[in-house]
């Protein structure tokens, strides 16, 4: 067994991958990460992600170019153009992220499951002064992003932005082991509710669609294209944000810094699409979710 197996076998015991990503200081790992990512200096940035290579699969063959400037520059990398075919069938809500399926079904009245035992609200996901009518007995699917995934998300649908809400937080990891013993993990990392009203002219026009972005250790950075700020720990401007933001399905909306995930609640009316499960890998573009009226 070669070195790298050995140290991914060791890091993935379950007990040490939960001390190791969870007991350390996040907050100034996190902050720490994130000024380190940013160095522009040739030998910190091609150590550090050979280092990236060798604890993870990053491909770096879809990426639009193939030097970088920094880390960071690396994580935010854009894909070459057609990588990414959209299903445009009008009745399909696609993937935002390339990302694996992590929980996903019915909304149990406000209910919602990180994993097997471990619910949560929506009153405690988006607070308890938001409107959550649209998804009460509604559907939803966590979109888990790892740290080599391509780290940009796109709307799933033609659809308006018509808020945003940012919610300053810890920085749990969100991998499995992190969500079977951390309740109500979601809701307390930092994260931003993107609320989103569908366009066009079939039958899910005019239905409510949130988009969930979570960050986790070393990935408390979500920049949103369509807003003048950079949503971080140390961010401390408006928390509600009033929008009217027109986006074409698969037009790009902002980006992690490093990879985490993102939470998909949508009407009662829409349902997981075919062939994906806990555990399968989606790419954005892909069919996510359809309407079943």
């Amino acid at each position: 067994m070669n070195l790298r197996r050995r140290i991914h076998n060791l890091l993935n015991q379950e007990d040490l991958n939960f001390l190791l990503t969870n007991r350390l200081p996040r907050r100034l790992l996190t902050q720490f990460m994130g000024w380190f990512s940013k160095i522009e200096q040739p030998v910190v940035r091609d150590v550090s992600i050979a280092i990236w290579k060798f604890f993870s699969d990053l491909d770096l063959t879809e990426a639009r170019k193939s030097r970088f400037t920094s880390m960071h520059d690396c994580f935010t990398r854009e894909l070459k153009p057609g990588l990414r075919p959209l299903e445009m069938d009008p009745q399909v809500l696609t993937s935002p992220v390339d990302a694996i399926v992590g929980a996903f079904g019915p909304i149990e009245g406000t209910r919602v499951f990180q994993a097997k035992g471990f619910p949560y609200t929506l009153e405690d996901l988006l607070g308890g002064d938001e409107n959550i009518n649209d998804w009460v007995n509604g559907s939803f699917v966590t979109l888990r992003l790892t740290s080599s995934m391509y780290h940009r998300f796109h709307a799933p649908f033609d659809c308006t932005v018509e808020k945003v809400r940012y919610f300053s937080g810890d920085t749990w990891n969100v991998n499995p082991i992190a969500l079977r013993r951390i309740e109500k993990l979601f809701c307390k990392n930092e994260r931003a509710f993107i609320r989103t009203r569908l366009g066009g002219d079939g039958p899910c026009a005019g239905q409510h669609v949130a988009l969930v972005p979570v960050a986790a250790i070393l990935v408390a950075s979500i920049r949103l294209h369509f807003l003048d700020v950079l949503f971080h720990l140390k961010y401390n401007g408006p928390s509600s944000i009033a929008c009217n933001t027109p986006f074409h399905k698969g037009d790009e909306m902002g980006w992690f810094q490093h990879g985490s995930t993102i939470i998909v609640l949508a009407p009662r009316n829409f349902k997981l699409g075919d062939g994906l499960e806990q555990g399968s890998h989606v790419r954005m573009g892909q069919a996510l979710m359809r309407w079943v009226g």
